[in-house]
């Protein structure tokens, strides 16, 4: 997830022009494009600067120290989404950058890609862990299609990575189960992907959307450029997979889906509270949006209202509906505290993730993951 942070932090203060920033709001669609598909130098250079980003911070100028400071946690009810009075129980911790893209599995547990550690790992509600899926070089996302098929977003290493195989990591969208192969890993001309995948939506056609500054869609034929203009980072499909969202720094934004790799009537659909920026997202069975925020879960109805906000421990970077009714929601908090209270540091990226489950009255989707 420090992917997404540190991305927000360059795009919304001095991102490369390379990339989209406000600078290229009135350049040429054409240009604008090219941004999307960067070269080989290109996002080496550009990942050579995030690797000396703000580790660890989940919003532009917010330390880890400032993501451990005390928190208001009083769940104020919202109603038909979540009781007030209710409790946040912490549910597992580990060092590095070890749980994103949250996703629950058809047992109720959830399913977190720890990219620094190269697995998925499964976790109960008890908080056990076990490996659900090994040797995932590089994955640090995931998805799921109503088919049960097992998406992963795979990152090349940052500057500062020990992997001794760091090499051999390539930038891909794969699928992981039931059976391992690669969706994409280049692009539509057959050049090497030249970006890092950061969250994706398996759309159930043997293909994927994802994104990571601009929005792309992955398919046997190469990856193609969706969206430009735009700070993607979360994206989710609605209840009936006809509405495509994606965040847009402090916005939601929506598409319809007119078929595989095809997306129209881009619109604006929704604004984050004042000082928030969307991360990873989820909807319910009833359409409404979850997005993950500083703040803790921003919740949107399906016409974009705002709900309300739960307040969580921490910033929070992703977020899934899970258990065996879907009557848990499921949030990884970005940084962790040792036994002492000190804020965690591990791994390239010098960070950690907790995770965290509250009961609620809304429900997660019945026919797919999320």
């Amino acid at each position: 997830m420090r992917l997404k942070i540190v991305f927000l932090i360059l795009s919304w203060l001095s991102a490369p022009a390379f990339f989209l920033g406000r600078a290229l709001a009135q350049e040429p669609a054409a240009a604008q494009a090219s941004t999307c598909v960067p070269t080989a130098e290109q996002a080496a250079q550009f990942f050579g600067v995030r690797g000396r980003g703000t580790a660890g911070s989940s919003q532009p100028g917010q330390t880890p120290e400032a993501q451990a400071a005390p928190r208001n946690l009083t769940i104020t009810a919202i109603p038909g989404v979540v009781a007030g009075g209710g409790k946040w129980t912490k549910v597992w911790q580990q060092g590095g950058n070890s749980a994103d893209g949250i996703i629950p599995d058809k047992d109720g547990n959830v399913l977190v890609a720890q990219e620094d550690y190269d697995t998925v790992l499964r976790i109960n509600a008890d908080g056990q862990a076990s490996v659900a899926v090994a040797d995932a070089k590089g994955v640090g996302s995931l998805s799921m299609d109503r088919q049960g098929r097992l998406y992963g977003a795979h990152r090349t290493e940052r500057p500062g990575s020990t992997k001794p195989d760091k090499a051999s990591i390539v930038n891909a969208i794969t699928e992981l189960a039931p059976q391992r192969m690669v969706i994409a890993d280049k692009w539509a001309d057959g050049t090497a992907l030249t970006v890092r995948p950061n969250d994706l939506a398996a759309d159930s056609h043997g293909g994927a959307y994802f994104t990571t500054g601009c929005l792309y869609y992955a398919s046997p034929k190469g990856v193609t450029v969706m969206a430009d203009n735009i700070r993607t980072n979360g994206i989710a499909f609605s209840p009936d997979d006809k509405i495509l969202y994606v965040t847009n720094g402090a916005a939601l934004v929506a598409f319809d889906v007119a078929g595989p790799g095809m997306l129209t009537n881009r619109r604006d659909f929704a604004m984050l509270p004042a000082g928030n920026y969307g991360d990873g997202m989820a909807v319910d069975s009833t359409g409404r949006l979850y997005v993950s925020s500083r703040d803790g879960v921003q919740v949107f109805d399906k016409t974009g209202k705002h709900l309300g906000v739960i307040s969580t421990p921490r910033g929070i970077i992703s977020v899934a509906f899970a258990g065996r009714n879907k009557k848990t929601l499921y949030v990884v908090g970005s940084g962790a505290d040792d036994q002492n209270g000190r804020p965690i540091r591990q791994g390239p990226q010098q960070t950690a993730a907790t995770i965290y489950k509250l009961p609620v009255i809304a429900q997660g989707l019945k026919g797919r993951a999320k």
